[in-house]
Formats: C-alpha cells, sequence, structure tokens
C-alpha cells in the first residue's frame, strides 16, 4: 500500500478534480449481464465522493444526493451477487476486527469488522471489472496465440483432500453435515456448510476454519480458475495503490490495448513476478495476522485476573485453545489446570474428557475463563477455567 500522502492526495480519486485512471466501462441489463465493454486511459472529473456509510444512510433513507445512481447499482450488485452464489461463489464473510487506539497507540477497545451493504455493492463491481479484464485479455490471447499474449492470473485451486477431511471431521464434532461421503466437495457443499451456521454462536469459528481448509490463492500466468469466486477468468486490476500486480495487469492491458505482443523475455519476467508477489502477499498477511496479535495480547494485558465469555476454538491433548467472544483474542488453558480430574484427549469428539468425571469440553463450546497472564513479547494468553 502506497502511503496515505500518495494514495489519498495524488493517486485517489477526489471530488471535483481532474485525475488520469485507467478505466473499465461496461453497459449492463437489468439481469446483470454485460452487453458492451471498453477499458481505456481516461480523465475522471468525480462529482461525488462518498463514504460507505454516507452512501448507505442515503439508501437506508431513500433520501440524499444521487438517489436514483445508488438505487440502480444496489439493484444490480443483488442481482449479480445472487448469479454469483447460484454458480457456487463462496463467502466467507468478514472475521476482522478493529482496533481503537488511544493517543500512545494503546488499544482500548476492539470491534468486529461489519460489512454493510455498500461494502457489497462495491465489492461486487470490482469483482466484474476484474473479472471482465481478464476475460477480454484471455479470448484476445486465443486469437491471436502467435504474438505471444499472456496476461496475469489471480487464480485459487481446489482444497486438497485432506484439508477437507481434516474440515469435514472438525465440523461433525460440532454436529454440522458437510460433503457426506464426499472427498472432493464442491464450492455448493462449502457454501450450503456456510449456510448451515449462519448467526450460530459458533458461526466464527467454523469460518475459520473453512477458509484455513482452502487452498491460498496467488497470481500465475498460468490460468486454472477461481475455486471460491467460481470464475474461470480473473485477475487483480482495481487496486494499483494496493497491490503491485495490479499494476502490473494495467500495463498488460495497455499493451494489449495497444497491439503489442509481449516477448518471451517479458514473459518469463512475468512469470518470475508473479512468484515474487505470491510470495510477498504470504509474508504481508502474515505480519498482518502477527500485528493483530499483538494488538490484542496488549489490550488484554491490564485485564489480567478478570474473567470472559469465550468458545473452544481448537482441542489438544496439552489443552483448550480458547477465544474470547468480545475480542477475538485468543489463548490456551492448560490440561493440567482443568479441575482435579484427569482429563484425555478423544480426536474422534474433538474434546477433552474426565477420566472420573466425564466431564467433556468440546469444540465449540462456551465456557468461562480467567486470564492468569499475558506474554506481549510472545504473542500468547494463558487462561483457566473459570468455575
Amino acid at each position: 500500500m502506497l502511503p496515505h500522502q500518495l494514495s489519498g492526495n495524488v493517486c485517489s480519486l477526489k471530488e471535483a478534480e481532474d485525475r488520469l485512471a485507467f478505466s473499465a466501462i461496461f453497459t449492463i441489463n437489468k439481469k446483470g449481464e454485460v452487453l458492451e465493454r471498453k477499458f481505456a486511459k481516461t480523465v475522471i472529473c468525480s462529482n461525488k465522493r462518498f463514504s460507505y456509510e454516507e452512501a448507505q444512510k442515503v439508501l437506508d433513507e431513500q433520501v440524499g444526493p444521487y438517489l436514483h445512481e445508488l438505487n440502480i447499482l444496489q439493484t444490480l450488485s443483488r442481482v449479480m451477487r445472487g448469479k454469483r452464489q447460484d454458480e457456487g461463489a463462496i463467502d466467507f464473510g468478514d472475521n476482522e476486527v478493529r482496533f481503537i487506539l488511544d493517543e500512545k497507540g494503546v488499544p482500548i477497545k476492539i470491534v468486529r469488522k461489519e460489512r454493510i451493504e455498500t461494502n457489497l455493492l462495491i465489492e461486487e463491481f470490482m469483482l466484474l471489472c476484474n473479472r471482465e479484464v481478464s476475460l477480454y485479455v484471455s479470448k484476445l490471447a486465443e486469437k491471436l496465440p502467435e504474438k505471444g499474449y499472456t496476461f496475469l492470473y489471480r487464480i485459487h485451486a481446489e482444497p486438497k483432500v485432506d484439508r477437507v477431511e481434516e474440515l469435514t471431521t472438525f465440523v461433525r464434532a460440532m454436529g454440522y453435515d458437510f460433503a457426506h461421503n464426499k472427498k472432493k466437495p464442491n464450492a455448493k457443499d462449502i457454501q450450503g456448510l456456510l449456510k448451515q451456521i449462519e448467526g450460530k454462536p459458533e458461526e466464527h469459528l467454523v469460518r475459520t476454519a473453512t477458509l484455513r481448509s482452502m487452498a491460498k490463492a496467488i497470481y500465475s500466468t498460468k490460468n486454472i480458475g477461481h475455486f471460491g469466486l467460481s470464475f474461470e477468468y480473473y485477475t487483480h486490476f482495481t487496486s494499483p495503490i494496493r497491490r503491485y500486480p495490479d499494476m502490473l495487469a494495467h500495463r498488460i492491458l495497455a499493451s494489449h490495448l495497444g497491439g503489442q505482443p509481449i516477448t518471451k523475455k517479458e514473459l518469463s519476467n512475468l512469470e518470475r513476478m508473479c512468484i515474487n508477489a505470491s510470495e510477498q502477499e504470504a509474508k504481508a498477511v502474515n505480519a498482518e495476522r502477527e500485528s493483530i496479535k499483538y494488538k490484542q495480547v496488549e489490550y488484554m494485558l491490564p485485564k489480567v485476573g478478570q474473567t470472559f465469555d469465550a468458545i473452544i476454538s481448537g482441542v489438544t491433548d496439552w489443552g483448550l485453545y480458547v477465544e474470547d467472544k468480545e475480542s477475538a483474542a485468543e489463548g490456551l488453558v492448560r490440561v493440567r489446570t482443568i479441575g482435579t480430574d484427569f482429563y484425555n484427549y478423544s480426536a474422534k469428539e474433538n474434546a477433552l474428557v474426565g477420566h472420573r468425571t466425564k466431564t467433556k469440553y468440546t469444540l465449540g463450546d462456551s465456557i468461562k475463563v480467567k486470564l492468569v497472564a499475558a506474554d506481549l513479547s510472545a504473542r500468547q494468553l494463558d487462561l483457566e477455567l473459570a468455575f
């Protein structure tokens, strides 16, 4: 991501100011079908810049600037989202958290990010743009294979069998039916699972487990489609100030529009850059995950000794991993601290079972825990059951 001074003041659209852009322009009918498409370098002077919340308020109250246009966009986005879901697209939701910080940067509150409909609206048209750009260049390449036309794809392979088996065991231990007698569930099977857990206390837990069972999306010059989106063609085009691959897609499309073939050397470099971009993305995702853990532990530091409502997010022979329902911070309840009984790990039940009392602590159970220690350097929380 470019620094805000560049991304916000130089590169982004600003109201009533001319901005250079690479535009994807579509004519779409009421069924959400693309009738015409055009890609071109343009100058955009934006009449109005909404925040997501401002646009949502206009739609909710049906009063405000550009109401007619926003209503059309909302209607089309709903139609297109419905078509994608019918074709098997998977929506993993949004499990992210955000931190409210004090003047010293210390978190004082953690809240779950919530996607409102205007988030979904913009997402739908970004998906449309990314898909159509990829489709356009791919079809062009089919007509002119001798000129070496190629592209940068965002691909997502089918999940591996062993990961699916782990997920199946995980969700069945929580009482959910998934991919019964199937070694290779399709996207609609996963859709069905996510629909089963909507609104349940363990929804966040199952969504996270399902997402982790999927293959990682990567960049490649070899197109195999995108399993999660159920797209045959897909790329990243819409966020060049956030991702370098989008800038590469811009350059390649501009080259194709100008009738300039990509040389063998450029193709070799592009494949190398796809590998590098995928590796750098993985590092960035891991860094973000670790930074979130750090802030969650920092938030919990002054709360040592307090009790919390939690859900069991993992079961092992050494203890229970639990997630605080409010902050999503995860910690460990060590098996040696659980009462006076001796507990055995049951892989079949995904539970710790008391030898004498038969008391059972199962994946997905809601429990109360007490925070006994927080180690910021190790990003680790130690908890005990609060009886």
